[in-house]
């Protein structure tokens, strides 16, 4: 075919945070479980990531807590509700990829529940069954991704709920919130909010039948 014959033909694809989106937030459920309050805050407090999860890491080590210890509550988490069933519904019409600053070691009971959808997520240094520290897969992963997806004439629609979300969703074509907390939404008005996964479902299949 000759150059000035082609015609690129532009396809959609979504990506989506999975922790507050998909599936509960692992550390808060840590938490509970073990009563280390600390573990409680998120991305969803701490717009810096390595100040987070350098906290994490203190805390698992000064109170003893093993990589097992965590998975052993991982195993025990179920995808929010509704979430299958969305996760369903937007493979019906577009692509779905996971960008999630979760780890390996980590993630798979919950892709596995999910009926696994495409997951690129970080690493974890262990020790002897010691979390010792984080390795990030590449740095601002989540932003990098929708930029090389776009680079490939996707057209990209972003969904994620925290801090650590919102330069994925502003690379995006269009950026969502989901049950973002209310110091996001305010910080972020330019980011249309939801509650629901069907209302989202329904707003992502708008934009991929009018891209």
């Amino acid at each position: 075919m000759a150059l000035e014959q082609f015609r690129a033909v532009k396809q959609s694809i979504v990506t989506l945070d999975m922790e507050g989106v998909l599936t509960p937030e692992i550390w808060i459920a840590v938490a509970d479980k073990t009563g280390i309050a600390g573990l409680r805050r998120t991305t969803r407090d701490e717009p810096d990531y390595d100040v987070l999860m350098r906290g994490r890491l203190e805390l698992l080590a000064e109170h003893g807590l093993k990589l097992s210890d965590i998975q052993a509550v991982i195993s025990t988490l179920r995808p929010l509700e509704g979430a299958v069933e969305f996760i369903r519904g937007l493979r019906e019409f577009t692509q779905v990829v996971i960008l999630s600053d979760t780890f390996e070691q980590f993630a798979l009971p919950l892709v596995r529940r999910l009926e696994f959808p495409a997951l690129l997520c970080h690493r974890l240094v262990v020790e002897d069954d010691r979390v010792v520290d984080y390795m990030l897969r590449i740095p601002d992963q989540k932003r990098r991704a929708v930029a090389a997806f776009k680079s490939l004439n996707y057209h990209v629609i972003a969904g994620g709920d925290s801090y650590n979300d919102t330069t994925m969703l502003a690379e995006a074509d269009v950026g969502l919130l989901f049950r973002a907390p209310a110091n996001v939404r305010e910080e972020f008005p330019q980011f249309r909010a939801f509650e629901d996964h069907a209302e989202l479902l329904a707003a992502i299949r708008d934009v991929v039948t009018a891209a």
